[in-house]
Formats: structure tokens, C-alpha cells, sequence
């Protein structure tokens, strides 16, 4: 029997798997799951704890792989969906999590925001700290924050909302949406830092590139987005065929695919084929 292309957890969620090789299992992650270590169990929704059970009760997605360890070396926002990378093994943690530490992974996110954004490529350097009245959040602090760099670019410009792409230099929580509230226009759906709306956070990874520790070679690896950008009224075409990017490797026939699906957002030469088609008025905000 092959082995199949996601995760079913225990509660029957699938997770689509993007992409595998002997040391990383590469996944999308829905949105409403939280990535926290595996003995916290203050929410239902650990995905860490549902892949550690599913492993231990050798469901079939693991037990076909001979997977017995996963373990994700960096995190994201419980309402972000996306690109996650779980390690395979015990001994192959400490090189990837020195690649997130180092700055060595180069991240993209797309979003959707709401208010006018600075321009068509802008950067915000503002440190980010715990907020000091309101657990769980956390806000620009200019005396006591850590470091953080973000840049952003314009996808594609509707009537109310904008398409971006964010690169984000450094890892703090909460970040994109901070520097994106500072810019004057947050994330579509942010609960926290913006204005609530029924399709959520409008915040999706869809590529990280990353050295090959083991390897040294390149990897590239992207998560669909035509969905996401259909669901706020936009339209994204295939990837440009004039840029092409190294594929990754190691995936069987039949196996995960790795590399590109089509409907990615392109890259910023290609942004001038994107078109807008819609506008916030597409939706109810909750």
C-alpha cells in the first residue's frame, strides 16, 4: 500500500504533506491549530501533542514511513496556516533549528490587509516585546523589544484589501502582524491587532528555502495559495515560467510533491500579472 500524501489525526483532521526526504517532514498546516511544546495542554488543539499520539498509536500515515519521531524546529501563529517543517529524527533537530536560529531559512507569507498600505515595497524595524497589561500579546516596544525586520511587497491591490508578500528577517511572535498594524494597515482578521472577520486571519507561509545541512544543497519548498488569495477576491496565476527555481529532491514516484503547486504567488517580477478582482465587500466580518 503506498504511502499516503497526509496526516489524518486522531480527531480525522488531514494535513496535506508538501514534502519529505530522509531527515525532514515538510506539512500545510490548518489554520486553528496551535504549535506549542507537547506537555502543554491548556487547548485541544496542540498539533504537537496530536502528531506525538498519532505516532505512538502507529497510525497509518507514520507507520508506512517507519516514523516514530517528529519533532517542528520552528513555530507559527495558531490561526496561520502554511508551511511547517518537522524533523525526523532526534539526532537531526540541533542542525535545523540552528538554520531558523542562524537566519538561514528565507520565509515568505502572504497576506491580506486592510488600510492603506505605505507603498509597493517598504521595511519595518520595530522591536517587539510581551505586552505589559494583556497576556498573549504583544506590541512594538522601542525600549525594552527585541530586534525584528520585516519587508514587504504589493501583490495586488482591490478596492479595500491589499495582497502582499512578507520576508521576515527575524522570528519574533507575532511579528508580520505587528509590522503590519505599525504600517497602518493590519492583517484582514486579526483578532488581536486588527479588525475580526468571518474567513479569519488572512495570514498564510507558503514558501521556505532553506541550505541542506546534511545535504549542502539548496531546498525550496511552497504551499499552494490560489485558495487563499480566491478567498479574499483575488486571482493569482501559475507561477512565471521565466524564473524557474531548483525543485527539491528525495520524493519517491507517487510520493509527496515538494516543489511548486500551481496557483503560488509569483515572484516580484511577475506581480504586474496579478490582478484584483474583488474587494472586502466579498464578506461579513464577524
Amino acid at each position: 500500500m503506498a504511502r499516503p500524501k497526509i496526516i489524518e489525526l486522531p480527531d480525522s483532521t488531514r494535513i496535506p504533506i508538501l514534502y519529505e526526504d530522509r531527515s525532514v517532514l515538510v506539512i500545510d498546516k490548518p489554520s486553528g491549530w496551535m504549535v506549542a511544546p507537547e506537555d502543554w495542554v491548556n487547548t485541544r488543539r496542540n498539533l504537537s501533542l496530536a502528531v506525538r499520539s498519532s505516532l505512538e498509536n502507529g497510525d497509518w500515515w507514520a507507520q508506512s514511513r517507519n516514523l516514530r519521531f517528529l519533532r517542528f524546529v520552528h513555530r507559527l501563529d495558531a490561526e496561520t496556516s502554511g508551511i511547517l517543517l518537522g524533523v525526523r529524527s532526534p539526532g537531526a533537530v540541533a542542525a535545523y533549528s540552528r538554520l531558523f536560529e542562524g537566519r538561514d531559512v528565507d520565509k515568505t507569507y502572504v497576506a491580506v490587509v486592510d488600510g492603506t498600505v505605505p507603498g509597493d515595497r517598504w521595511t519595518r524595524r520595530d522591536p517587539i516585546g510581551p505586552d505589559a497589561v494583556e497576556t498573549g500579546r504583544f506590541c512594538v516596544d522601542a525600549t525594552g523589544g527585541k530586534e525584528a525586520e520585516t519587508r514587504f511587497e504589493v501583490v495586488a491591490r482591490g478596492d479595500r484589501l491589499t495582497l502582499i508578500q512578507a520576508h521576515p528577517v527575524t522570528g519574533r511572535t507575532h511579528q508580520i502582524r505587528l509590522h503590519l498594524k505599525a504600517s497602518g494597515c493590519p492583517v484582514l482578521g486579526d483578532d488581536l491587532y486588527g479588525r475580526p472577520d468571518n474567513r479569519g486571519l488572512a495570514l498564510r507561509a507558503v514558501q521556505i528555502r532553506y541550505p541542506d545541512p546534511f545535504q549542502r544543497r539548496p531546498r525550496l519548498i511552497r504551499a499552494d495559495s490560489e485558495e487563499f488569495c480566491r478567498r479574499y477576491g483575488f486571482a493569482v496565476p501559475a507561477r512565471s515560467k521565466t524564473t524557474p527555481d531548483p525543485a527539491p529532491t528525495g520524493m519517491g514516484k507517487g510520493g509527496v510533491s515538494g516543489d511548486v503547486g500551481d496557483g503560488t504567488v509569483p515572484p516580484a517580477g511577475a506581480r504586474s500579472a496579478v490582478r484584483a478582482r474583488g474587494s472586502a465587500g466579498t464578506g461579513r466580518t464577524s
